[in-house]
């Protein structure tokens, strides 16, 4: 944006990204603010903007990444009403979408990655063989890419495109449910010491998970049905040390599923979850590292 003169000392201020530039009555630019234009109308009216383009752009992401998590459609109607906010459209662009038929399946063969949304003439994409074609439909899947097959050649293609996505998808780390499985508790995030217990749930909610009596949790969505990833971390005082438990998937009502029942997406990000905590523990050893 352009700059704007301030309310004293002939200083004008301007936003770069989310910072507040700052030039002298001679026009040099400054370091920083000084601290006399700390409370002047216009910086603070910048700064205000700066925080708000700041929590725009986390809560757009957050929504595509709900949308991915929990496998939800999406209008093609929404995406194009959105699509000329620059931030929304940062965060959708280049995003694997596939379209969603009226059975509620998604056709993955038609799959490809986002370059327009248009109320009128739909989605544009480039398709997994390279051409940019038109999608005409009502919904679309933005899937979670342990539901994409051939998923190591779709990131060497969109290396070759110079895909890059604001979003985790094509890059995001995925878990697949080892054969055979039982119980009801994955346990190979146990036993993850930290110093004090604060240092676990810190790292959770810096991850983005909420943490509710003593676990992390994700919520989640797999076929339509609501459940949620639950990661021990302990319910001791904050400072006190702390020992990882299971990770377990709770279905309605909060009953655990017998772990052959998970899902891959629930699957996938539950694990994803605990793994993320668990790298955050207190390693004494190397071989301990490598675990």
């Amino acid at each position: 944006m352009g700059w704007i003169e301030t309310q004293s000392g002939g200083y004008t201020v301007s936003l770069d990204g989310s910072e507040v530039l700052c030039r002298n009555g001679a026009g040099r630019q400054l370091k920083q603010v000084p601290p006399k234009l700390k409370d002047d109308a216009v910086v603070v009216q910048l700064r205000q903007l700066s925080e708000w383009l700041q929590r725009h752009e986390r809560e757009c992401r957050e929504q595509v990444d709900a949308w991915l998590v929990r496998s939800l459609p999406v209008p093609v109607e929404l995406l194009a009403r959105v699509w000329p906010d620059a931030v929304w459209q940062s965060a959708l662009r280049d995003l694997v979408v596939a379209p969603v038929a009226e059975d509620g399946a998604a056709d993955m063969a038609r799959a490809g990655f986002l370059r327009d949304a248009d109320a009128s003439r739909g989605l544009g994409i480039v398709d997994l063989d390279g051409d940019s074609v038109r999608l005409d439909c009502a919904t679309v899947l933005v899937p979670h890419p342990v539901l994409l097959d051939d998923l190591e050649d779709l990131r060497e293609f969109a290396v070759e495109l110079g895909v890059e996505q604001r979003v985790e998808q094509l890059f995001r780390e995925v878990w697949r449910r080892p054969e055979p499985v039982s119980g009801d508790v994955c346990e190979t995030y146990q036993n993850g010491r930290f110093h004090q217990l604060r240092h676990a749930t810190a790292r959770a909610t810096t991850l983005g998970y909420r943490v509710r009596d003593g676990r992390a949790v994700c919520p989640l969505v797999e076929d339509g049905r609501p459940l949620e990833a639950s990661y021990w971390l302990g319910a001791d005082y904050p400072d006190a040390e702390a020992m990882t438990g299971g990770l377990a998937w709770l279905g309605e009502g909060g009953s655990r599923l017998p772990l052959a029942e998970v899902g891959p997406v629930a699957w996938s990000e539950g694990v994803r979850m605990a793994a993320l905590i668990y790298a955050s523990r207190v390693v004494e050893d190397e071989e301990e590292a490598l675990r």
